[in-house]
């Protein structure tokens, strides 16, 4: 099937500033044509989007499908089959807010991918790293203290979330196992977190020869490390590394954040979360311990960005959004606003995003050749990015790969 789409202002996904007079022609899964003159089409549909603005399909690089309750630990007593009927809830609800991609951050498997692909869960793309690589007592460890020691052998236990395992044979087995599974990447603590009870947030995590093996097994399938990082030290010793893909870095300084511009890593800020935990951390199940390390990273977010800007980073767009408040999704739009320019921020949720994920040129851009994974939005994201944000009120229409997936536009 074949869409024109007129009487549109257009946000390609890399301008600074709204294209007026431009049409759109999508034939099949991808875009056709981009013009600044009227495209005839025999078979098309019109649409008219009565000066809505088109743009790209939205891209958060930074979900977990399978973080249903803001206590990591309790998720992992959860059985899979609701944490996954859960898990499709939220990735309806993301679509429906104009996320077209998703990177998981760890937890999604291939079945969730396979689901969102067919049209089982009418859901984003979906990328995952399978299960989050940690250490024993790292991040990705919600073991209560009181039964480490009734667990053995190679990377277990086996979480929803993450899986430990310790030394480079363990991490090699770990990686080759997340690949296999279909993981888009591989995910590895590289520092402490707040959701976790036990590590502090300087705490760093895996050997140098640990992440090297990560890294090396990856590149072997060309696919990448992600890596949480919130400190100077974690961040430019992953970089150094070989990760390319630094979570959170809200703690990062100026030199740091040189290096990753000069070795070409990417940063993907999740600012909502620790506003989101603030106020509803207590409430959702948060564990006292997390709170009482959310401040110290938590005060730091905004600066965070202004640094990694001066210096030229790459920033993505993400949110690690967990349990209820996920429904917070795109105000990191209104977040990050307050600090950087508004085609910037829109620019981090499409084409940068999309280069992230190796998916430079098919994705996060309104071009031809591209997907036809686009939005239209009532208003100027440009002027306003605050029309993004709610739960899809104000983007009546959402496309991925060709298909109407949301269609409030009226045609007569």
């Amino acid at each position: 099937m074949a869409m024109l789409f007129r009487n549109l202002r257009l946000f390609d996904g890399r301008a600074d500033n709204l294209a007026e007079g431009m049409e759109v022609l999508v034939e099949g899964e991808r875009i056709k044509e981009v013009s600044d003159r009227p495209i005839a089409s025999a078979t098309a549909q019109v649409v008219d989007c009565g000066g809505r603005t088109l743009m790209p399909g939205l891209i958060d690089a930074h979900v977990h499908a399978y973080g249903i309750d803001a206590d990591l630990g309790r998720v992992e007593r959860l059985p899979r089959s609701l944490q996954a009927l859960e898990a499709a809830e939220r990735l309806k609800s993301s679509l429906r807010r104009g996320f077209t991609s998703l990177r998981d951050a760890g937890g999604a498997d291939w079945g969730l991918a396979i689901a969102c692909e067919t049209g089982l869960i009418p859901g984003p793309r979906l990328f995952y790293p399978g299960r989050a690589l940690s250490p024993t007592g790292g991040h990705g460890d919600m073991r209560p203290n009181a039964v480490l020691d009734q667990f053995c052998g190679c990377a277990a236990p086996a979480g929803a979330i993450s899986l430990v395992a310790d030394g480079v044979d363990e991490v090699r087995k770990a990686v080759r196992g997340e690949l296999k599974r279909g993981a888009h990447a591989i995910k590895i603590m590289a520092s402490g977190g707040v959701a976790s009870p036990s590590d502090p947030i300087w705490a760093l995590q895996y050997s140098e020869e640990e992440i090297a093996c990560a890294v090396w097994e990856a590149s072997a399938w060309r696919s990448y490390v992600l890596a949480h990082a919130y400190t100077p030290e974690s961040i430019h010793r992953a970089v150094r590394l070989g990760v390319r893909s630094i979570e959170h870095a809200n703690q990062v300084d100026a030199p740091t954040a040189a290096f990753m511009a000069e070795r070409g890593a990417f940063a993907v800020p999740t600012l909502v979360t620790y506003e989101a935990l603030a106020e509803e951390g207590p409430a959702l199940g948060l564990p006292p311990e997390s709170m009482a390390k959310l401040a110290g990273v938590r005060d730091a977010g905004l600066g965070s960005l202004e640094i990694l800007d001066r210096a030229g980073v790459k920033m993505g767009f993400g949110t690690d959004l967990l349990g209820a408040m996920h429904r917070r999704q795109s105000d990191e739009f209104v977040i990050r606003r307050q600090v950087l320019p508004a085609a910037a921020v829109l620019r981090a949720a499409t084409s940068v995003n999309a280069a992230l994920l190796q998916q430079e040129g098919s994705l996060g851009v309104v071009a031809p050749g591209a997907l036809a994974d686009l939005i239209l939005v009532d208003g100027d994201p440009i002027a306003d990015i605050g029309v993004l944000t709610g739960q899809g009120e104000r983007i009546p229409f959402v496309m991925k790969g060709g298909a109407a997936m949301v269609d409030r536009v009226s045609r007569g």
